[in-house]
C-alpha cells in the first residue's frame, strides 16, 4: 500500500499541475483573443463578422476533439496514471501552438492555410479534451478530504489564468504594436510564447508524483488486471450512468455561460457595444483578474456548507440573471458599467466553475475517474460551450441576437433542475479517499 504524500510533496505536484494547466489554457484561449488580428490572414475574403465566424467555426472544431481527446487520455490515465496522461497533454498543446505560430496566411498556400490552422486546433482539442479530466482527478485526489474543494478549484483558477495571461499578452502586444504590425505579423508572438511556456511545464511535470489513490489502486489491482481491463473501460463507465447523466447536466449551464461571459464576451463588447479592441481587452482583463479570486473563495466556502448549495446559486443566478446582464452589456458604452455587469455575471458563473471538477471526480471510483469526469464533460462541452460564439455571431447575423440570450437561459435551468435533484457529493467519502 503506497502511503499519503507528505504536504510538502502534495503541495509541489499540485503547483506544478496547476502551472501546467494554466499553460494548457493559455495556449488554447490565445487563439480566441487573437482571433480579431489573423482572421483576414486565413479568411481574407467577407465582412468581419463572417471573418470571425470562420474563425469561430475552426474554435468549435477543436472543441469537437475534445470528447476524443477525453476518452484517449482519460483511459491512459486511468492505466498508467495521471501524472503520465498529464505529460502527453502538455506534449500535444506545445506541438498545436507551434504549428498556429508558423502557419503561412491565405496570400502564401491559399486553402492550405485555413487547413493547418484546423490541423492545429484537433491537436490542441485532443489535448485540452485530455487534460480536464485528468487535472481535475489529479488535484482531486491530491487534495486533502478537508480542503478538497479549495485546491481542486485550481482548476478553473488556472483556466481562467491561462485566458488572462493570453489577455496580458494581448495588452502588451496592443501597446508594442501598430495595429497594423499585430495584423501582419505580431499574432504569432503569443503562440511561440506558448509553445516554449508548454516544454517548461513539460519540465515541471516531470517532477510531479502520482496520486496515492491511483497507486492503492494499482497495488490492489495488479499490473496484469489492469491491462487486462483495458479493452472494458468504456463499458465500465456505463456501469455508472447516473454519475455520467449528472456530469452531463452539472456542465450544460455552467460550459455556456462561461464561454458566454469570458471568450465571447471580449467580441460581443466590440461587436455588439460598440467599444475599440483595445478597450474590450483591457475590460476583458480585468473582469478576469477580479474574477480569479472567486474560485477559491467559493471552493472554500463548499468546504464549508457543501457543493450543492453552491451550484444552486449558480443555477439560480444564471437563470434569472442571463438576459438583463447580456441586454444592457448591449446596450452601454461605459467601460466601467461594462466591466462590473461582467465582473457580477462571473461571480455567479463561479458557482460553477470553482467546484465542477471535485463534485465530478466525487462520483466516479479511482479506477474509471479520469475518464468518467473527462470524457461526458468535454462531450457536452464540445456540444455547448464550443459552439457557444458561433452560435452567437450567427444569430446576430441574423438579427435575432436576444435569442442566444435566452438559448443561455435556458441551458441554465435545465442545469438548475439537475443541482436541485442532486445529492450532496461532499458527504459521499467512499469514492475519493481521504489522502
Amino acid at each position: 500500500m503506497t502511503a499519503p504524500a507528505a504536504p510538502t510533496s502534495r503541495l509541489r505536484s499540485i503547483v506544478s499541475g496547476s502551472i501546467g494547466n494554466l499553460v494548457e489554457w493559455y495556449d488554447w484561449y490565445a487563439y480566441s483573443g487573437f482571433a480579431l488580428y489573423f482572421a483576414p490572414i486565413f479568411f481574407p475574403s467577407g465582412d468581419d463578422t463572417a471573418k470571425l465566424l470562420n474563425t469561430a467555426a475552426i474554435f468549435a472544431v477543436g472543441f469537437l476533439m475534445r470528447p476524443l481527446g477525453a476518452w484517449l487520455l482519460g483511459a491512459y490515465a486511468d492505466r498508467h496514471g495521471r501524472r503520465a496522461a498529464l505529460l502527453l497533454s502538455v506534449r500535444l498543446m506545445a506541438s498545436g501552438s507551434l504549428l498556429i505560430a508558423v502557419a503561412p496566411g491565405y496570400a502564401t498556400i491559399g486553402v492550405a492555410a485555413p487547413a493547418l490552422l484546423l490541423l492545429a486546433r484537433l491537436v490542441q482539442g485532443l489535448s485540452v479534451g485530455g487534460e480536464y479530466g485528468t487535472s481535475a482527478t489529479y488535484l482531486s485526489e491530491m487534495a486533502g478530504a478537508r480542503h478538497r474543494g479549495f485546491w481542486s478549484s485550481f482548476q478553473y483558477l488556472t483556466l481562467m489564468g491561462g485566458q488572462l495571461l493570453a489577455l496580458v499578452v494581448l495588452l502588451a502586444l496592443q501597446q508594442l504594436l501598430t495595429p497594423a504590425q499585430l495584423g501582419e505579423w505580431g499574432w504569432r508572438i503569443p503562440f511561440v510564447i506558448g509553445a516554449l511556456a508548454a516544454m517548461g511545464a513539460l519540465f515541471l511535470r516531470t517532477h510531479m508524483g502520482e496520486t496515492a489513490a491511483f497507486a492503492q489502486q494499482r497495488h490492489a489491482q495488479g499490473e496484469a488486471a489492469a491491462a487486462s481491463s483495458r479493452p472494458s473501460q468504456l463499458k465500465t463507465l456505463l456501469q455508472y450512468p447516473k454519475a455520467v447523466l449528472t456530469v452531463v447536466g452539472l456542465t450544460l449551464g455552467g460550459t455556456l455561460a462561461f464561454y458566454t461571459f469570458t471568450t465571447y464576451a471580449q467580441k460581443f463588447l466590440v461587436n455588439t457595444s460598440g467599444f475599440s479592441k483595445e478597450t474590450a481587452t483591457v475590460i476583458s482583463f480585468g473582469v478576469m483578474t477580479v474574477a480569479l479570486f472567486f474560485q477559491p473563495l467559493l471552493g472554500a466556502i463548499s468546504d464549508k456548507i457543501g457543493r450543492r448549495p453552491v451550484l444552486l446559486m449558480f443555477g439560480i443566478g444564471a437563470t434569472l440573471g442571463t438576459v438583463p446582464v447580456l441586454r444592457a452589456l448591449a446596450q452601454t458604452h461605459d467601460a466601467w458599467l461594462a466591466a462590473g455587469l461582467l465582473v457580477a455575471a462571473l461571480f455567479v458563473v463561479s458557482g460553477y466553475t470553482s467546484i465542477n471538477a471535485v463534485v465530478k471526480a466525487e462520483l466516479f471510483p479511482t479506477e474509471i475517474r479520469a475518464l468518467g469526469v473527462g470524457l461526458p464533460f468535454a462531450l457536452t462541452v464540445a456540444i455547448f460551450g464550443g459552439t457557444a460564439e458561433y452560435v452567437a455571431l450567427f444569430a446576430k447575423e441574423q438579427q435575432v441576437e436576444e435569442w442566444f440570450y435566452w438559448y443561455v437561459t435556458a441551458c441554465a435551468l435545465i442545469s438548475l433542475l439537475v443541482y436541485w435533484r442532486m445529492s450532496e457529493t461532499k458527504a459521499e467519502k467512499g469514492h475519493l479517499n481521504d489522502n
